[in-house]
C-alpha cells in the first residue's frame, strides 16, 4: 500500500475530490463589505426569524449546507457525511442543523479553523475510498459569538483596536469523488502552538505563530515555494497577526508580500465598517472560500490557493482562570488541476 503522506504533516492526495459546489451565506454586515457580490445569500436581518442569536446561526448554516447541495446539483440523500463545527459550546449550531439533515455526522471542534479542518477529513475520507459526496461545513455569529466570549451586547462594552469582528454567516462545501475542479489536493495539519497569548481581544496574536508553523512545515513538505501560489490566504488573523506572520515567515525564508492575503482583512473595509483588526469566526474563512475564492477559481482568475484557516482553542472558561490561548491552523491546497 503506497504511503500518501509526505514530510512530517502533509497529505498529498492521490485521488484528488473536486469541489462540486458551494454556498455562502452573511449577515447585513457583512453584505455591505468588499465582497457582497461573491455571497449567495445576504440577510436582511441577522436573527432570520428566530427566536436567538443561536437559533438565527442554526437556520443559517442549515440553509447553507441545503443550497451547497443543491448548486453541486445532489439530493441530501445522496451526501454520505457531513463535517461541520462552529463557536459555540458543544458546537450546538452543527448539531441542531445536522439534527435537521439526518445525514452521518462528525462534528468538529477546531474554532476558526473549522473550514479547513472538515474540508481536511472530508478530502481523506474520500480519497480513501469511504465516501463519494460530503459536505464541509461551519458557521459564526457576531451576537452569540460575543455573548459566550466576551459581553453581552447590551452591555455596550469597549472593544480595543486589536479586537476582531466576528463575522455572521456560514459556508458549505460539497466534495465529491467526480467533478471537473476545483480539486484538494494537499492537507496540512497543524500542530497546537501557544505563545503565552492571555488577551481575548488579540485573537491575530494568539493565532499567528501557529499559521507560521504550518505554513513553514508546508513549504518544506511539498517543496513548493510562495511564487507557486496565485494566493495564500490565512483564515482571519486580521491586521494584527498579518502583520506578526509576514515579519516572522521572512525570518523563515519565506516572503510572502506579493501574493499573501488574509480573510478578516478581505471580508470588510475596517475603516468605513469600524471593525477594528478586522473580522473573524468559523463563519469569514468560510464565505471567503466559498464566495470568493471558489468562484474566482471557476473564473480561472485563481489557479492554485493555499488556503490556512486558523483558530483560538480556548473557552471562557480557561480565559477567567488566567490561561492562555492556544492556537492552530490546518492548510489545503486547493488546485484548478487535480496533481
Amino acid at each position: 500500500m503506497s504511503i500518501k503522506r509526505i514530510g512530517l504533516q502533509t497529505v498529498k492526495l492521490s485521488n484528488p475530490p473536486s469541489i462540486l459546489g458551494t454556498s455562502s451565506i452573511v449577515g447585513p454586515k457583512e453584505g455591505a463589505g468588499p465582497l457582497k457580490d461573491y455571497y449567495d445569500l445576504i440577510l436582511e436581518d441577522d436573527m432570520w426569524g428566530q427566536e436567538s442569536f443561536e437559533k438565527a446561526e442554526a437556520k443559517i448554516q442549515e440553509e447553507a449546507i441545503k443550497l451547497a447541495i443543491s448548486n453541486a446539483n445532489l439530493s441530501p440523500n445522496e451526501i454520505e457525511y457531513l463535517f461541520s463545527g462552529d463557536l459555540l459550546n458543544q458546537i450546538i449550531s452543527s448539531s441542531y442543523t445536522a439534527r435537521q439533515l439526518e445525514i452521518p455526522y462528525f462534528g468538529l471542534y477546531g474554532a476558526c479553523s473549522t473550514m479547513t479542518e472538515s474540508i481536511s477529513l472530508g478530502a481523506m475520507i474520500i480519497d480513501g475510498g469511504f465516501a463519494s459526496n460530503v459536505v464541509c461545513a461551519t458557521s459564526s455569529h457576531f451576537s452569540s459569538a460575543e455573548r459566550q466570549y466576551r459581553f453581552p451586547l447590551e452591555y455596550g462594552a469597549q472593544r480595543p483596536f486589536s479586537s476582531q469582528w466576528t463575522v455572521t454567516g456560514a459556508g458549505a462545501t460539497v466534495l465529491s469523488s467526480t467533478g471537473n475542479g476545483p480539486y484538494i489536493t494537499y492537507i496540512t495539519t497543524g500542530k497546537i502552538k501557544d505563545f503565552g497569548v492571555i488577551d481575548v481581544n488579540n485573537m491575530g496574536g494568539a493565532m499567528a505563530p501557529a499559521a507560521i508553523d504550518t505554513i513553514s512545515q508546508h513549504f518544506k513538505d511539498t517543496g513548493y515555494n510562495p511564487n507557486d501560489y496565485d494566493l495564500i490566504i490565512t483564515g482571519d488573523l486580521a491586521l494584527v497577526g498579518k502583520k506578526i506572520l509576514l515579519e516572522l515567515m521572512k525570518k523563515e525564508g519565506y516572503d510572502l508580500t506579493e501574493n499573501y492575503s488574509d480573510c478578516g482583512i478581505k471580508i470588510f473595509d475596517g475603516v468605513a465598517q469600524d471593525t477594528h483588526a478586522g473580522g473573524s469566526g468559523c463563519g469569514c474563512a468560510a464565505v471567503v472560500l466559498n464566495g470568493y475564492i471558489y468562484k474566482e477559481m471557476v473564473k480561472g482568475n485563481l489557479n492554485r490557493v493555499l488556503l490556512i484557516a486558523t483558530g483560538a482553542l480556548h473557552s471562557p472558561i480557561s480565559t477567567l482562570q488566567g490561561e492562555s490561548i492556544p492556537g492552530i491552523a490546518h492548510a489545503v491546497t486547493i488546485d484548478n488541476l487535480a496533481q
